[in-house]
């Protein structure tokens, strides 16, 4: 019998051995940025606050596992993104902006994507967290990972595709695992797009649809009052090269419920609210070689207090934006700012903050390249709200900035960038009483990016 075992041990061995392994291509890629950053005002509110100065950091790791042609695994990683010396943040703090875990998380390491792409002969599949929320150009972006399935399609130059997901599900699922106090109240989307690409320019729409059901019964055991909202969101986008002309432009349309009740509201008869919102973006710049000029003009529109119905983003912030990947500025609307240093406080809830809400932005710009190494920017902005927050509310304008930036390029793979930004701060941020005393502002960075 022990001779049968040894026989049969030695078969496995063989086989096992004489198996020809599965090959898996693995390739990394990611960015590493260290940054110092001043601001002179962290309020604007007068002889409020002190100055900050500081430095930060953040390695962005992607690997991709090709395990064959056609058939990938890509993950991604931001680690160390703190700023240097500072204490960590609370361990059970919510998600972080702009990704999978929280802010502890990314303070030591925190996986924001893990899919699956297939491309078979019918078209692409995906599955898992993947970027969502970036479609077009960068205005409007807010680039969020998110677990979802897709397929995508190419005819020549045409794509189309269709996605679904979930923005929050975990502890509103009812499952044995986790009891809660009420079934389906998961937040959901369908995103369905085309666009189509040519040589110099590429034109597409999408829409998404979702549907959030965390409030049908607003945490009242037994009880049926509450609401759902159901939104749609339509997004037109044109990208084209005219000559020396760069030309982009982008319209959101945001319409739906706000709420929708159902039963009856726990404070008696109260009115479904509906949204109807708009954000609209057009950039422009002309290349002349060694110059180059452009400029940008964008909208979001804010809520007035005034309707039964949510017109755009207000000091809630409910309603569109221009998303935290777009920052036109270095001061205003910066999403780097904001996320380092927080918002610079004015009056009356009034703040500088990312994204752009309730604003109309326009903004010009030069630059010039006197070796293929440099490039320097100088920029003048001017922002405006478009509703004030209140009945009360004095002021519109957000004021504005001139910035400057330099960017030394190493080597291919290394930069170094130098930038410095004074705001004019408007009346906007006085609020509801001219009494009320606010600052100017200025700031200067200087970041080292490495890509790999």
């Amino acid at each position: 019998m022990k001779r049968v075992w040894l026989v049969l041990l030695l078969l496995i061995m063989i086989a096992a051995f004489g198996t020809s392994a599965m090959a898996v291509d693995v390739k990394f890629s990611g960015e590493y940025y260290a940054a110092g950053l001043y601001l002179d005002k962290t309020y604007f509110q007068k002889n409020v606050g002190p100055s900050t100065a500081f430095y930060f950091q953040r390695l962005r790791l992607q690997t991709d596992f090709i395990v064959s042609p056609g058939l990938t695994l890509i993950t991604r990683a931001d680690i160390m993104e703190r700023s240097w010396g500072a204490a960590r943040s609370t361990p059970a703090a919510p998600l972080d902006t702009l990704s999978a875990g929280t802010r502890a998380e990314n303070e030591n390491i925190a996986f924001d994507l893990a899919y699956i792409t297939y491309i078979s002969p019918i078209g692409m599949f995906t599955a898992g967290y993947q970027i969502d929320g970036a479609w077009g150009t960068v205005f409007g972006d807010n680039s969020i990972p998110l677990g979802k399935v897709g397929y995508l399609i190419q005819i020549g130059g045409l794509y189309a595709g269709i996605q679904s997901g979930k923005h929050n599900d975990g502890e509103r699922s009812y499952t044995a695992k986790n009891a809660a106090i009420a079934s389906d109240t998961d937040e959901s989307f369908v995103t369905a797009f085309a666009l189509y690409a040519w040589k110099d320019g590429q034109i597409g729409v999408l829409n998404k649809y979702i549907r959030n059901a965390g409030n049908r019964n607003l945490g009242i055991p037994g009880s049926d009052a509450g609401f759902t909202t159901n939104i749609d969101v339509v997004i037109p986008y044109l990208k084209a090269k005219i000559g020396p002309v760069a030309l982009q432009t982008e319209v959101y349309y945001l319409f739906g419920q706000l709420t929708k009740w159902e039963g009856m509201p726990p404070l008696g008869s109260q009115p479904d609210t509906r949204l109807d919102q708009l954000a609209a973006w057009i950039d422009a710049t002309a290349d002349f070689g060694m110059f180059y000029v452009g400029g940008s003009l964008a909208y979001v529109s804010g809520d007035d207090p005034g309707t039964g119905q949510v017109e755009g983003s207000n000091l809630s912030g409910v309603g569109l934006t221009g998303g935290r990947d777009w920052s036109p500025c270095l001061i205003l609307f910066n999403y780097d700012l904001n996320y380092w240093a927080g918002n610079q406080q004015g009056y009356s809830g009034a703040a500088n903050s990312s994204p752009m809400m309730n604003a109309w932005f326009g903004q010009l710009r030069a630059g010039v390249r006197p070796i293929d190494k440099v490039d320097i920017t100088a920029s003048v902005s001017y922002a405006t709200a478009d509703k004030k927050p209140a009945a009360a509310w004095l002021y519109n304008d957000y004021g504005y900035e001139i910035d400057l930036t330099g960017t030394y390029k190493i080597t291919n793979n290394l930069t170094y960038t130098l930038g410095g930004a004074y705001l004019f701060s408007g009346k906007y941020f006085k609020g509801i009483s001219d009494s009320n005393e606010i600052n100017n502002n200025f700031m200067v960075i200087n970041k080292l990016t490495l890509t790999f």
